[in-house]
């Protein structure tokens, strides 16, 4: 969209550090005189919220909605009011509460709605729950984004209108540039010649990271393991890694922003998911140069083949830990699968490319 188009709003609640979350920033920056941001958070923390703090480092507009876990009806008038004042030509949802709150606000001041479907985490009760008002908000939408195929057929299998989906890959720009090996290796506190796996996610079911951990304990002694991120599935994880007897193999980072900039640390990059969109930490790997061993589910194979990283089975561990072994007796095949990966993400899903997509679609809804 260009300076005379009208402004597009995106809503989302956003956690402290994700995929979703570095979609909507890259999108902003990308087209940053027509964008504004809503981003839904709980009391206490639209202060010190890392993607707030990010986007208005970068001079993106964004104001903090401020509500309870539970205060729908609240985040609707916050919401209604901040469209009041803005009245922007498009609302661009993204998440199921984003998805549900802020496309009732959208048709109750008849603007046009596109929702970016960023994958489906299935799980317990509850997340099928969710997924379900996913659903029913995105049958509503004017469009809808899907980052991968799959993604798009399940859309359609579960009732979205076909003539609504429309199948954009994510792009991608670092926010932040990757540093060296020595300084990314110093900043996660970690020895200069240990071979060290990294793994990056929020800690839940679906990301896998017990599968990693259980690889862990199939490799060679001298591979180390980097998890960088947080989330439910935290204590459980420490439990598992101290009965497989890896904890001391093992360094939790937590949650670090812009952690994409500091994968060159690693000899290797683990995607360990059950299911996946179109993963950013995928191609901030492929930015980094780093040798990837990454599931075969979702949309992974149609971003990166065998030419450019190790694609192995979901729920395998032991092929996870022979990758592991491969890349260490050739290094040099892994560091060129890395530099095609690289080639394939500058060339396949630029910023740009990306961006003009979704403004096609802005203007499919707007006419």
């Amino acid at each position: 969209m260009t300076s005379d188009n009208p402004l597009v709003l995106h809503i989302l609640a956003p956690m402290r550090e994700g995929g979703l979350e570095r979609v909507v920033a890259m999108m902003s920056t990308g087209r940053p005189t027509s964008v504004h941001v809503a981003a839904v958070v709980e009391p206490g923390s639209a202060h010190n919220h890392p993607f707030i703090e990010q986007l208005e480092a970068l001079g993106i507009p964004v104001t903090p909605i401020v509500v309870g876990a539970r205060s729908y009806f609240r985040e609707y008038r916050s919401l209604g009011a901040l469209v009041m004042r803005l009245r922007p030509g498009i609302i661009h949802t993204h998440g199921y509460r984003a998805d549900l709150i802020g496309g009732t606000v959208a048709r109750a001041h008849d603007i046009p709605t596109v929702s970016t479907a960023h994958g489906f985490t299935g799980g317990g009760r509850r997340n099928r729950f969710y997924e379900w008002l996913q659903m029913f908000a995105l049958r509503r939408a004017d469009a809808v984004i899907a980052v991968s195929s799959p993604l798009a057929q399940r859309l359609a299998d579960d009732g979205v209108p076909p003539m609504k989906i429309h199948c954009i890959p994510n792009g991608f720009k670092p926010l932040v540039a990757t540093v060296s090996r020595a300084t990314a290796r110093k900043a996660l506190g970690l020895p200069a010649s240990t071979l060290v796996a990294g793994w990056v996610g929020r800690l839940s079911t679906e990301k896998g990271a017990d599968v990693m951990l259980e690889a862990l304990a199939e490799c060679h002694p001298r591979w180390r393991l980097s998890i960088i991120g947080d989330g439910a599935e935290f204590a459980r994880l420490r439990q598992q890694a101290e009965a497989l007897r890896v904890s001391d193999r093992v360094t939790w980072h937590g949650s670090i922003a812009n952690a994409g900039s500091l994968l060159s640390a690693f000899d290797a990059f683990v995607l360990s998911s059950r299911t996946e969109g179109a993963p950013i930490t995928l191609f901030e790997a492929m930015n980094a140069g780093v040798p990837i061993i990454a599931t075969r589910v979702g949309g992974v194979p149609h971003i990166i083949n065998d030419s450019h990283a190790v694609l192995v089975p979901t729920e395998d561990p032991r092929a996870i830990a022979e990758a592991l072994a491969e890349l260490e007796r050739d290094a040099a095949g892994a560091a060129s699968r890395s530099q095609r990966a690289r080639e394939r993400l500058l060339k396949s899903f630029s910023l740009g490319s990306w961006l003009d997509a979704v403004d096609d679609v802005y203007r499919i809804v707007a006419n």
